[in-house]
C-alpha cells in the first residue's frame, strides 16, 4: 500500500471533487490520480513536458480541472489558498513538501483552514527507519542526495498531537510512514510541548515509535475509513 493507492481510495470513497498536492516534483505521483480537480504546489517543478502533454489531453469540458502553482507553499497559501478553495472546498491533500518538522507542520496547518468536514490530509515520509533517514537536509545534501530522506517530518505528528483537540492523527505503516489527519477528536493526546519536541532526536522516535506516531498498521486504512478490503 502506497500513497496514491491510499489517496485514490480516499477519492472514491468520500467522492471528493478537489485534491491539493504539495510537493509534486516530477509528477509521478500527481498525474495518475483522477479527480475533478486537482491542484499541484512546488517551488521548481521538474515535469515540465508532463505537463505540456497534460494540459493537451482532450477531456470533457467542465468534468476534469488541473491547476499548477509553481511557488513555495507558503506562497501559494497567502497569495492563491483562498480564492482556489473559495471555489470549492479541499478535501483531500497530500503534503510531501520539504521533509523538514517546521514546513511540514505549516503545510498542514494551512491545509486544515480550508479542509471541508470529512476531509482527509495524507502526510508522507512519517515514519523514518534509520538515523541517515531522519537526518537533516544539509546531511542529505553532503551524501549528494542519494538514499532516502525522510528528513524529522514525523516531528509534525507529535505536535499536532500534543497541540490539537480538532484532529485525530495517527500513521500507517506503510510507505515511509503515511500520516492521516481528519477532523474530530483525538483519539489519545500527547502531553508534548513545541520546545520539547524541537529538542527530541531520532532516538525518541525510536525509543517510543508507536506511541509517538499512533502507528497503525497498513490495514488499519480500511477499518478506519470503512473502505472494503
Amino acid at each position: 500500500m502506497n500513497r496514491r493507492f491510499v489517496i485514490e481510495r480516499l477519492i472514491r470513497k468520500i467522492n471528493a471533487h478537489t485534491y491539493l498536492e504539495i510537493g509534486v516534483f516530477k509528477g509521478y505521483n500527481f498525474f495518475p490520480i483522477r479527480a475533478p480537480r486537482k491542484i499541484a504546489v512546488d517551488p521548481y517543478f521538474k515535469m515540465k513536458w508532463y505537463k505540456k502533454i497534460w494540459m493537451h489531453i482532450k477531456q470533457p469540458a467542465n468534468i476534469w480541472e488541473s491547476r499548477f502553482f509553481e511557488k513555495e507553499s507558503d506562497r501559494f497559501f497567502r497569495e492563491n489558498a483562498e480564492k482556489v478553495f473559495a471555489e470549492k472546498a479541499l478535501q483531500v491533500s497530500l503534503v510531501d513538501g520539504m521533509h523538514e518538522y517546521g514546513y511540514a507542520l505549516r503545510d498542514v496547518e494551512n491545509c486544515l483552514q480550508y479542509l471541508e468536514e470529512g476531509g482527509v490530509i495524507v502526510m508522507h515520509d512519517c515514519n523514518p527507519v534509520t538515523p541517515e533517514h531522519a537526518g537533516t537536509f544539509e546531511e542529505w545534501k553532503a551524501a549528494r542526495f542519494t538514499g532516502k530522506w525522510n528528513g524529522d517530518v514525523w516531528k509534525s505528528i507529535v505536535h499536532l498531537r500534543s497541540t490539537r483537540d480538532d484532529i485525530n492523527v495517527f500513521v500507517l505503516d506503510c510507505d515511509e510512514g503515511l500520516g492521516i489527519i481528519t477532523k474530530g477528536a483525538p483519539e489519545k493526546k500527547l502531553p508534548y510541548s513545541p520546545e520539547q519536541i524541537r529538542h527530541m532526536g531520532y532516538n525518541d522516535l525510536e525509543q517510543n515509535r508507536e506511541a509517538l506516531l499512533n502507528l497503525k498498521p497498513a490495514n488499519y486504512f480500511f477499518d478506519y475509513f470503512n473502505i472494503p478490503n
